[in-house]
């Protein structure tokens, strides 16, 4: 779904007043009936991981770290049936994720056992069976459960989702009897930045030459339509020519503006691919899908 600036800025401006929750979700859909809910989940995922990066510090300090640990300690010796971690992080608007992180690792400090470092924390929060203590664990898996946002649970569903629309891409391609180079094997072919396809033979879309088509099952917003245009578009429109995105989620409208310099942006794989197929009677002809 592609929206414009001022309805991407609607949007934003209702998320800015919600917390990290599912019942937060479930409001923002009500507000935004007609916009996609996966476009409207993408953004929201998108504007809470700012604001998270941009309160990242003041929740990182000794002196906060210490105090959240303190409360969470003190509250669930009173109550240890109580989701405590995750009232905490959604009293002082922390991802309830983060939160369990910050807590997790300060209670492994006093663990004399146990080393503490990021593989260690990790693992206990992807199992927190590991976990020694079984009311830290019960709390944190149900941080990671509520935690829309962040968390190894949300980290799964984003790489799944991820893999599916570039295989989605791949069978829309197959489809079109487009002669195609995945990642993996421009890789082995010593290519270090790669797009997910490059087409074998360039293809046109509404007039603009395609050379590779890169799957993004996100929203395009500008800060990362920003960051994937200097660390990854330009680097692809460099080496192998101009080329396609797809936002699977749609982007804000403005953003598609480097048509005539070779990158092109789309919400959906293109209905109206031309292409340059031999025929046994002679010349290349262009051939409309």
């Amino acid at each position: 779904m592609i929206l414009s600036k001022a309805q991407y800025d609607e949007i934003v401006k209702f998320i800015t007043v919600l917390s990290c929750s599912r019942q937060s979700l479930e409001k923002l859909k009500l507000r935004f009936p007609s916009q996609s809910q996966c476009t409207l989940l993408s953004i929201f995922s998108q504007e809470y991981q700012k604001w998270m990066k941009r309160t990242h510090a003041n929740h990182h300090t000794p002196e906060a770290m210490e105090t959240y640990y303190q409360r969470y300690h003190s509250r669930v010796m009173e109550n240890s049936s109580a989701p405590v971690l995750l009232e905490l992080a959604n009293e002082v608007d922390l991802s309830p994720a983060l939160m369990a992180r910050i807590v997790l690792e300060r209670f492994l400090q006093d663990q004399e056992s146990v080393s503490v470092s990021k593989v260690v924390i990790n693992s206990m929060l992807r199992d927190t069976s590991l976990i020694p203590d079984r009311t830290l664990a019960n709390q944190v898996f149900q941080c990671t459960l509520n935690d829309c946002c962040y968390g190894p649970l949300v980290d799964c569903i984003k790489h799944s989702i991820g893999h599916e629309h570039e295989v989605l891409l791949r069978e829309k391609l197959l489809e079109h009897q487009l002669a195609f180079l995945e990642e993996d094997q421009l890789r082995d072919k010593g290519y270090d930045k790669t797009p997910d396809f490059i087409l074998e033979v360039p293809v046109a879309v509404e007039g603009h030459i395609i050379h590779w088509i890169e799957s993004k099952a996100s929203f395009g917003d500008e800060s990362s339509h920003r960051a994937y245009l200097q660390e990854q578009f330009w680097s692809y429109w460099n080496r192998f020519g101009h080329g396609l995105v797809i936002y699977w989620y749609g982007f804000i409208e403005e953003l598609d503006c480097h048509r005539d310099r070779g990158i092109l942006l789309k919400d959906c794989f293109p209905s109206d691919i031309v292409t340059l197929q031999h025929t046994s009677r002679g010349p290349v002809l262009p051939v409309a899908h």
